[in-house]
């Protein structure tokens, strides 16, 4: 086959290259994204009643809604989120189901929960086809001279149905403004005087805003459809509509009974920009499954085509893209796979002398990176942080490596037998087939080394997985280039070179280290201690260190969430918002600010009025003057907004990390501990203490009790017995009391725009509770009016903001950050310091969430997993060793490269986290590699009848080079990863510095401490018997 290769080389190539060009053509459609998407499969049923209280909103809707959706099959999680007026039910599922059959089989049941809401006017919805991490870009509205309510209609109906069309996207979720009704603000004195009830009112609106089919009939041969029109179609009509007949047979219209006007439904929530006032926004959100660099290509290609819709004067402007994140992590990446190859082609040339062999062995990186994202692209792994971060070219290369050094050896060897052009061709062939077995195993222990990353599960294993798999494809790509394609370029490029003679660097290097492993002949006892004694050393620092899920992504923007008193009217909070947003924007660091207070249009994230999420979007890091690093920024500006603004409870974070935050453990922080019972003045004193023990725990920060806090609710109970006794209906009294708020009735379908109606009460006469005492009721004779306040008890008291239910059980969630602390270290010291001080009752439990449970989880896998994968090794090596001792002497070496590891991670400050963890399986297997290569070495000179010490110390005097070639460009391949400052780097950090420490002291090991634990071991053994290893 390789000679087949040889003789038809430009074949080869030919076909090489249309590969490479239809791998290339393929890149393109790979998503591409900063992180991989951790979300679990999710379905979300929101339910909205405005002005409903937050314990009848459980026990009227969450409660049914609940009863109406267990029992579906795959379901791993039911928890919802009430609160006034809003409802969230959140389903999660296996990921092994498919999610369109979990939305077709949750849309079966909503009948039955819309049937059993006995609640009239209730909105039961499904949430759209998004994943936690699919809010990709956020527009802004505006338009000089157009209200609020004007910006809102034309962002809903104008750019929202426009943007749904384009490719990827899902849906547009709008916040800001105020939907657009048609509203009659109703007076009670002329109710009175004319004699009409709210009800009717109702009912007239109803009624007159209608239309309706006759069929067809057949005139002259012709067939006229029928159709009957009482639509509304302008405020005109809407005020126009008759409610009553006059005793004179006058006729009273909805425009006597108050002011018509165009007015704003009841607001969930707002949104400011920059202090400067409320604003209009849209954000975008994206399909499951589709690519957020694609989709946003596509948004700007559509946008000038929307604008051109929107009337003149009005622009329409995206604040927020996640394209420049993903373009500057994308960036990142590609500035260290290009030093890292460049570093590789350096170390080569500076190792080998020949920088044509140099250039045969990196070729293998273009056409290995190809090949991995082709198989990215088929296997639907996203280009991300993680999949092509942990690529590196020194493994990459190592095969190629082993090839053409063999070539170059072999052609020293034979110099002077005068052989043609042909001969090298064969002598490159030979060469290669020599080392197809060594080469093949060293590649799949390496490959089974990353086997283990495969096995992991749920968030962990979508965060990891994608990167072995490309890891591995990158590797048998690599191998298979190696063999068909590198001797065939040798055979080209290398035919008319010197002899193979050893470069000026390699000399050095041999100059001091002869001396060195001569001393270690001597004094192996020494050497042996020493050794042992830095691996403990390491044990102990390693367990020191502390360990977190993944390092935090800086993502160049902060979202501050700020928490207010919960009775606070959404007016207070704005004009507290707009404050905090002047001071974010006094800091030079800030671009823009972004505040999203309460609820939006699609309540994804049910919040209460008084919270409040601020985007902070920030400068390139270069202008930054407050502070250098991200950390040292929050904490100045989060000092200032507690002194300035002391009247709100500040929790850091950033976009992507709080949705990956609220999907780990169903909170906005980094660590949750949820309190579970019945009653929920008993939970809130639990979880209250549990907040004063986490806050004397070193490390805690913006630690609060979510939901907190009560709201005053004006409590209007009707008294069946009085209104019995005087004559009013429950319904007429009701209806009053909908009426305060507003009752929104059949929609009118005005220029495009689909506008509710409404029917409510003047707000002068509502603007108190005794206002609302002296509102009256007709008699359900329609002789006579009684107040409100005689067929009902009217009572001012406070009420919970927030419930929490998990599994149809109450909860109350804890919530907080960790900060100038690792992870691990403090949940273990939190946990001891409230199981010392809180007490649980009988029928009350605990439970923990956070990233710590996927750290745990992940680990317990990998103990498991990593140890019968390294036997499995370990078998393999003693096949191929011949020898149980030797194999084991190969495994010698784990220990010491995990050592410099753990020293790299010590001196960087660095915790543990699974990013280091895959650090240590990929050192594991190029440490294998290294022992291997010794190995063989010295099996070889003692079947040459060498005895075993001068065996192990010649092998390790002739494979310095390989051994050297091997490490460094391992190492210098990683070292952009370990020492980049650009976007995302500190995800890649704590891998790359692993890799580099641990092989320094690999490399260390396999030059010294094996030859010489060889020799003590094996030359014990009968000399007459050398090749027994």
């Amino acid at each position: 086959m390789l000679h087949f290769f040889q003789s038809n080389r430009f074949v080869l190539l030919g076909l090489l290259v249309a590969l490479m060009i239809g791998g290339v053509m393929t890149v393109p459609g790979l998503p591409v994204e900063p992180v991989p998407d951790i979300s679990p499969k999710q379905v979300m049923v929101s339910v909205t009643a405005p002005g409903l209280a937050t314990e009848e909103v459980e026990k009227l809707i969450t409660f049914p809604v609940e009863a109406s959706l267990t029992g579906i099959p795959g379901v791993t999680d039911l928890r919802s989120v009430s609160r006034t007026g809003v409802s969230a039910v959140y389903l999660q599922f296996d990921d092994a189901t498919d999610i369109d059959l979990d939305r077709t089989r949750v849309s079966e049941r909503l009948q039955a929960a819309r049937d059993s809401i006995t609640m009239p006017g209730v909105s039961v919805s499904m949430g759209p086809l998004a994943t936690g991490m699919g809010e990709i870009m956020q527009l802004q509205i505006r338009g000089a001279g157009l209200s609020l309510m004007e910006l809102n209609r034309l962002m809903t109906w104008t750019v929202v149905p426009q943007l749904r069309l384009v490719p990827g996207v899902v849906d547009v979720n709008v916040n800001g403004g105020a939907v657009e009704t048609y509203q009659v603000a109703v007076d009670p004195a002329r109710m009175r005087a004319f004699g009409v009830s709210v009800g009717e009112i109702v009912q007239a609106v109803d009624m007159n805003n209608a239309s309706s089919g006759g069929g067809w009939i057949a005139h002259h041969a012709e067939q006229n459809v029928v159709v009957g029109r009482a639509l509304v179609g302008s405020l005109a009509d809407f005020g126009a509509i008759p409610v009553k007949m006059g005793l004179n047979g006058d006729v009273i219209r909805l425009r006597d009974m108050g002011v018509v006007s165009a007015g704003p439904r009841t607001r969930l929530g707002a949104v400011t920009r920059d202090g400067q006032g409320e604003a209009v926004i849209g954000v975008v959100m994206m399909q499951t499954g589709a690519s957020s660099n694609a989709t946003l290509a596509a948004i700007g290609r559509a946008l000038p085509a929307i604008r051109q819709a929107l009337p003149p004067g009005v622009t329409l402007e995206p604040f927020y893209s996640r394209a420049s994140l993903t373009g500057q992590t994308i960036h990142t990446v590609k500035e260290n796979l290009l030093i890292g190859a460049a570093l590789v082609l350096f170390v080569l040339v500076v190792v080998l002398g020949d920088w044509r062999a140099a250039l045969v062995i990196v070729s293998v990186i273009p056409a290995s990176l190809v090949a991995a994202m082709a198989g990215m692209r088929l296997f639907g792994v996203s280009a991300n942080l993680l999949s092509l971060g942990a690529i590196d070219f020194g493994m990459i290369v190592d095969s190629s490596l082993v090839v053409v050094e063999h070539i170059m050896v072999e052609r020293g060897a034979v110099r002077g037998a005068g052989r043609g052009t042909q001969s090298f061709s064969g002598l490159t062939v030979d060469a290669a087939r020599a080392v197809v077995r060594p080469v093949s195993f060293a590649i799949f222990v390496i490959i089974m080394v990353y086997l283990p990353v495969l096995t992991l599960q749920g968030i962990e294993g979508k965060m990891f997985r994608p990167m072995a798999q490309t890891v591995i494809m990158a590797l048998l790509a690599s191998l298979a280039y190696c063999f068909v394609c590198v001797p065939v370029l040798a055979a080209m490029l290398m035919r008319n070179v010197q002899a193979d003679r050893e470069t000026a660097f390699v000399r050095v290097v041999r100059r001091y280290y002869e001396p060195a492993l001569r001393w270690t002949e001597h004094h192996s006892g020494r050497l042996l201690v020493v050794t042992v004694a830095a691996f403990l050393l390491a044990v102990l620092i390693g367990g020191r260190l502390g360990g977190e899920f993944v390092p935090q992504l800086e993502e160049g923007s902060l979202v501050v969430t700020s928490t207010r008193l919960p009775g606070a009217s959404l007016d207070t909070v704005l004009e507290g918002v707009m404050a905090e947003e002047k001071i974010l924007r006094s800091f030079p660091e800030v671009q823009t600010v972004v505040s999203s207070t309460g609820t939006a249009a699609i309540p994804t994230d049910p919040m209460g009025t008084n919270e409040t999420d601020t985007f902070i979007f920030l400068r390139p890091h270069e202008e930054w003057k407050t502070a250098s690093t991200q950390a040292g920024l929050v904490t100045k500006i989060n000092d200032v907004l507690q002194k300035t603004r002391p009247d709100a409870a500040y929790s850091w974070s950033q976009p992507i990390q709080m949705r990956m935050d609220d999907l780990l453990a169903g909170v906005r922080t980094q660590l949750a501990i949820s309190v579970y019972g019945d009653d929920l003045s008993e939970l809130n004193r639990i979880a209250g203490q549990v907040v004063e023990t986490l806050r004397t725990v070193q490390g805690a920060a913006d630690v609060a009790l979510q939901g907190s806090g009560t709201v005053p609710f004006l409590h209007i109970d009707v008294n069946r017995d009085a209104a019995a006794r005087l004559g009013v209906s429950v319904p007429d009294i009701l209806a009053v009391v909908e009426a305060v708020g507003g009752h929104v009735g059949k929609p009118v379908t005005v220029q495009g725009a689909i506008i509710p109606t409404q029917v409510r009460l003047r707000e002068d006469a509502v603007s108190s509770a005794d206002r609302i005492g002296h509102l009256q009721v007709r008699r359900a004779d329609g002789q006579g009016w009684v107040l409100l306040s005689q067929v009902a008890d009217i009572v001012l008291s406070d009420g919970v903001s927030r419930i929490d239910r998990d599994n149809i059980h109450r909860r109350v969630i804890v919530q907080a950050n960790i900060r100038g602390r690792d992870v691990s270290s403090f949940v273990a010291a939190a946990q001891q310091a409230v199981a010392r001080n809180v007490k649980m009752p009988q029928g009350y439990r605990m439970v923990w969430a956070g990233q710590f449970r996927n750290l745990q989880s992940a680990l317990h896998r990998l103990f498991i997993v990593v140890p019968i994968a390294l036997a499995l090794i370990f078998l393999l090596l003693v096949a191929a060793l011949g020898s149980f001792g030797a194999a084991a002497l190969v495994f010698a070496n784990l220990p010491m490269a995990a050592t410099g590891g753990i020293f790299v991670l010590a001196l960087r400050g660095l915790p543990f986290s699974i990013a280091a963890g895959i650090g240590f399986i990929a050192l594991f297997g190029v440490a294998i590699l290294n022992g291997v290569v010794l190995l063989s070495q010295i099996r070889v000179f003692r079947q040459e009848g060498l005895a075993a010490a001068d065996a192990a110390f010649q092998a390790a005097r002739s494979r310095l080079r390989p051994v050297l070639a091997t490490a460094s460009v391992a190492s210098l391949g990683f070292f952009p990863m370990a020492f980049s400052s650009g976007s995302g780097a500190e995800v890649e950090r704590p891998l790359a510095s692993v890799v580099i420490g641990g092989l320094v002291s690999s490399t260390l090991l396999t030059l010294f401490v094996l030859p010489t634990l060889y020799a003590r071991f094996f030359g014990r053994e009968d000399e007459s018997t050398p090749d027994k290893a």
